[in-house]
């Protein structure tokens, strides 16, 4: 160890230098928030497991809820469909098709207020021509599904606008303008989170809700590459900034000899 560290030399070049001081670093970082990012959602999906043992709960008891107790509440409504009112939320791809999710209006029984309903996938026009017509079930229904809290804000080009045609294009569910505008519309109150239907209940579409848009396992694969990018950069750097390979291999003493 002591030849070793007796025999090596550095000669640091400035751009090298610099680059390995910044990158490795923040490679190194981006690798922990990756890792930080897995435990989130393996939490998400510990939570979500849990709570879908539940028994559906009615929304009647939820209206004053916090958040993180409603986030995967399984819950049951009983109520009717608007006929001819529904939101069409844009840009949403199943199986390289293009569509649309469809939010129906459902008003609740003994004037319970209304509900947002995600009823699931439909398949749109690619050239979008058209929007697709979906038809509500008819008369009072009980349905089940679980409550969605949205894990942050979305993302837009542009601040959304709400018009009066329906079915009413949405690029976002962003409750905050969604519900007073329900609200204004139906004289009542709107239940703040949307409800995403059970598979197989009255009204639902093509149902395959993801719980995380990726999974912890993914996470842990960007983790495992971004250390891997910062030690074959800082090796990189020892190589090119020192004589470590002539001290490892002993070449630097074989030719001073």
């Amino acid at each position: 160890m002591s030849s070793l560290t007796q025999g090596l030399r550095f000669d640091l070049e400035w751009r090298i230098t610099l680059f390995t001081l910044v990158m490795v670093p923040l490679m190194v970082s981006l690798g922990f928030w990756q890792l930080q990012r897995a435990q989130e959602k393996a939490h998400l999906a510990a939570a979500f497991e849990e709570r879908q043992q539940r028994a559906p709960a009615p929304v009647s008891g939820l209206w004053d809820k916090n958040a993180e107790s409603l986030a995967y509440l399984p819950v049951q409504l009983i109520g009717s469909f608007l006929p001819d009112k529904y939101y069409l939320l844009d840009n949403q791809v199943q199986h390289g098709q293009f569509g649309y999710e469809v939010l129906g209006i459902l008003r609740l029984s003994d004037n319970g207020g209304s509900v947002l309903v995600n009823l699931g996938w439909v398949a749109g026009d690619a050239a979008r021509r058209v929007l697709p017509a979906v038809p509500m079930v008819e008369g009072t229904v009980k349905i089940s599904g679980h409550i969605y809290v949205a894990p942050g804000e979305p993302f837009m080009l542009a601040e959304q606008q709400l018009g009066n045609a329906w079915p009413e294009l949405i690029q976002a569910v962003e409750m905050d303008k969604l519900g007073p505008a329900l609200a204004a519309l139906q004289g009542d109150r709107v239940f703040p989170f949307p409800v995403r239907i059970d598979a197989g209940e009255p009204g639902a579409l093509q149902v395959d809700w993801q719980l995380v848009n990726m999974s912890p396992q993914t996470h842990q694969g960007y983790a495992v590459q971004w250390f891997a990018m910062a030690a074959v950069l800082f090796v990189f750097f020892l190589f090119r900034s020192s004589n470590l390979w002539q001290v490892i291999t002993g070449s630097g003493s074989s030719a001073s000899k």
